[in-house]
């Protein structure tokens, strides 16, 4: 620490706050400890009766909590990510589109591990919107090792990327709506719209909806009419339980598809289904995504869109965090349900 001019402070880093006192008006900080000070600066600083100043002396080697703040953020971000300006030494970085956020959890606890380094983000594989904090991170003390900012580059380039968020692909959906009681029109089809509203945020859009009745001949014709039209992901919505007329896993299967999972760690939705149809993503949705805010759709379908294939791995790691709370008030993204570690 050392005293100098306000007139060569300029560049320099604050080591104590400086308050401003305007008399009916004003009574606050003006300048805070760790602030580096611009040439701007200098005039407000002799208003307030600031002939010299307290500094920290950055040595060579050494950055400033600003600096090493946006740097490290800089090696983290992956695609769709704007970074905040620093702000008391905190950089946040934000979706700048709506995505799936992925996060190297791996990496990150080696990065956290290192002394005096923060970087907070949250849980990867969830939905979130254009705009959304997803990370921030900064360093403890007000100046820290550059070196040590080095170390933290290094993982990152090795997680390519730490944080990135997938965009939405539009794709082209196939809903095949199987049941007697629907097709046969006694009972009102409540999938469709369900189904609709959910593609439609996700920024995909339906091509159509073909009602079957619970034959697996009918169902197979019907999956393969949306695929031949160029749907990029087919949803079979019904038919989904143990039931011995529930036929459609085993129209999933006829049709061609190659089964990832039939069952999930989630509730709702342990009776799901996900099969690949010479690439094409198959799903099989139970009677659940209909009535609660968040099931296994909004866990799986939005990764799918995002443009992942997904492995038994992956349905299987839902297990931690697949357990909807029921809240009366549904918040989903903004909760527990589906968040893994």
């Amino acid at each position: 620490m050392k005293q100098v001019r306000v007139e060569d402070a300029v560049g320099m880093v604050l080591c104590h706050d400086i308050t401003r006192i305007s008399p009916g008006e004003f009574k606050g900080r003006a300048f805070r400890k760790g602030q580096r000070i611009e040439a701007e600066d200098i005039p407000l600083l002799k208003d307030l009766g600031k002939e010299h100043l307290f500094v920290f002396e950055l040595k060579e080697g050494w950055l400033h909590e600003d600096d090493a703040a946006r740097r490290i953020a800089m090696a983290a971000a992956g695609q769709g990510l704007a970074l905040s300006d620093p702000v008391e030494g905190r950089v946040n970085l934000s979706a700048s589109w709506p995505g799936v956020l992925k996060v190297d959890a791996a990496a990150l606890l080696r990065i956290n591990s290192i002394e005096q380094i923060v970087f907070s983000t949250l849980h990867t594989n969830q939905q979130v919107g254009a705009g959304r904090m997803v990370a921030g991170t900064r360093i403890i003390p007000l100046v820290t090792d550059e070196a040590r900012i080095a170390q933290v580059e290094t993982i990152c380039r090795q997680s390519s990327p730490l944080v990135s968020v997938r965009p939405f692909r539009r794709l082209d959906v196939g809903i095949v709506t199987t049941g007697s009681e629907v097709y046969s029109g006694r009972i009102e089809d409540r999938f469709g719209p369900v189904l609709k509203t959910k593609f439609a945020e996700l920024g995909s859009s339906v091509l159509g909806q073909i009602l079957v009745a619970d034959d697996i001949g009918k169902t197979v014709a019907a999956i393969h009419a949306f695929l031949d039209k160029g749907a990029g992901l087919v949803a079979v919505t019904g038919g989904m339980s143990v039931d011995p007329d529930d036929l459609t896993p085993a129209a999933i299967r006829s049709a061609g598809g190659e089964v990832v999972v039939y069952g999930a760690p989630t509730f709702p939705g342990a009776m799901f289904m996900l099969a690949y149809i010479n690439g094409i993503p198959v799903v099989g949705l139970p009677g659940c995504v209909m009535y609660y805010r968040a099931s296994v759709f909004d866990l799986v379908v939005p990764r799918i869109l995002a443009g992942e294939t997904l492995s038994r791995d992956d349905i299987v790691a839902m297990g931690h965090g697949g357990l909807c709370s029921g809240c009366e008030d549904c918040r989903y993204p903004i909760c527990s349900f589906g968040k893994t570690v």
